[in-house]
């Protein structure tokens, strides 16, 4: 297994570098923000240990324009934040873990070992299904009773965000934040005209896209 080390602080890099390749895994590392997102668009790595707090790129907009790019890698956050918007946020930006520091490393091993684990029971397909409604976010396909629905990059990326949310509201913000990186008042907006899109490509093939507005708060599945 190949892990790139992203992180900050000398002494915590050095000790995953030795403590990962005592465990017998590849391991680059940088403490470098910019440094790592080139590493990480470049070059495949099965595991992505990021810190937040990193100079000239922070992890987070790393992480958004990795995800932007297609970089499948998983990615596991390593943070001194705590709080739940700050796990929820790194979450919805394409995490696939989040590890508050102070952290024990036989934690951090069994995570790296879970997500590996769950890496290659998907690798051929990572399928979300909302009743008759199926999204392949490893083929980038969405389709409804087995017909395609053809997205934009950005429909797709909203409806990913909506249909992982486990039947949880998902704000505007936090819609935003994942697709675009940022959020403003003109979100809003363009939120509703893709999503507008996709529930008149959805009734043209007789479906009824299944996410409800829940004016001022956000999104979720309509059972």
């Amino acid at each position: 297994m190949k892990i790139l080390v992203i992180e900050d602080s000398q002494h915590l890099r050095r000790s995953l570098i030795v403590g990962l390749s005592n465990l017998g895994f590849t391991v680059e590392a940088t403490g470098d923000g910019s440094e790592g997102l080139n590493l990480a668009l470049y070059n495949q790595f099965d595991i992505i240990i990021l810190d937040l707090m990193l100079p000239n790129v922070d992890g987070m907009t790393l992480l958004k324009k990795i995800r932007q790019e297609n970089v499948h890698s998983k990615v596991i956050i390593l943070s001194a934040r705590i709080t739940v918007d700050d796990r929820v946020n790194g979450l919805l930006a394409g995490a696939d873990d989040y590890i508050v520091k102070p952290f024990s490393f036989d934690e951090l091993h069994a995570r790296v070992i879970s997500l590996h684990r769950r890496s290659e029971i998907t690798h051929f397909t990572n399928v979300i299904k909302q009743g008759d409604f199926v999204l392949d976010t490893t083929q980038k396909t969405f389709s409804y009773q087995d017909k395609t629905i053809e997205l934009t990059k950005n429909e797709f990326k909203i409806i990913e965000v909506i249909f992982s949310s486990n039947n949880n509201i998902v704000s505007t913000s936090q819609i935003s934040e994942a697709v675009v990186g940022h959020f403003d008042e003109l979100s809003k907006n363009c939120i509703e005209a893709h999503l507008s899109s996709v529930r008149r490509k959805s009734k043209q093939l007789g479906g009824l896209l299944p996410i409800k507005n829940k004016r001022g708060f956000g999104y979720m599945i309509e059972s």
